[in-house]
């Protein structure tokens, strides 16, 4: 089981720059693959990756820890780490023999592999991608059945905001997490421009997004924007 291998494109230290941790002091695990190509997307799907064994990544993490550390948590990210599973069930035990706390960064798509990993992991940070905004087809099903299982721990919500995101997309969010559970936090984040192209989302369209919550009982909604962008750092 040790010998199970994951691609990962990127360790490093660095501050949470999104969502209700926005700040904290973590250790990023970049998993290379994703299974979705969302039109706001900033990570390069040829980048260059290394595997690595569990315990040759928990080493890199535990060094880390020592000599850059103490740090909030191990945020796994990517690209999709649920995409790999079984190497994620052994890493995540390793973590939590460590006493490091679990941080899972999810386009929340895969309720199955999530089940599979729920009680090694601590905190969820869900996306919930909008097809108005990731200009593919919707995943609703897919979020609601996978918001009921993240429920059983500590889970907020993120929507990436475009210039192209609609009301309709929002109100059926904001829905999905009513049906699960009105107090999970609900994320707006605006899209960071990644082409030079790309249209910046207007101020008031964003800031009306907030209607959602009286409409819909929800009692934590708030826009945050990518704050690492804003300071420039990793």
């Amino acid at each position: 089981m040790h010998n199970i291998k994951a691609e990962i494109t990127d360790i490093f230290s660095s501050i949470q720059g999104e969502g209700v941790f926005l700040g904290a002091k973590q250790i990023f695990v970049r998993f290379r693959r994703c299974n979705l190509a969302c039109n706001f997307c900033d990570e390069m799907s040829n980048a260059p990756y290394k595997e690595y064994t569990s315990t040759q990544l928990m080493n890199e993490i535990l060094s880390m820890n020592k000599t850059r550390g103490p740090h909030h948590s191990v945020s796994l990210t990517g690209g999709e780490p649920l995409l790999y599973p079984e190497f994620l069930k052994i890493l995540l035990k390793l973590l939590e023999d460590e006493n490091l706390k679990s941080y899972l960064e999810t386009n929340g798509t895969l309720p199955g592999e999530l089940s599979s990993v729920i009680d090694l992991v601590d905190i969820i940070a869900m996306d919930f991608k909008l097809p108005s905004s990731t200009g593919g087809k919707d995943m609703w099903k897919e979020h609601l059945e996978f918001l009921k299982i993240a429920a059983q721990k500590k889970v907020f919500v993120k929507a990436v905001v475009t210039a192209d995101t609609t009301e309709q997309d929002m109100e059926k969010a904001a829905d999905i997490i009513k049906k699960v559970n009105a107090k999970i936090p609900f994320i707006l984040q605006p899209a960071t421009p990644v082409k030079t192209y790309d249209k910046i989302v207007d101020t008031e369209k964003l800031i009306k997004f907030l209607d959602v919550w009286p409409r819909h009982n929800l009692e934590n909604i708030r826009i945050i924007p990518q704050m690492h962008k804003v300071l420039n750092v990793k």
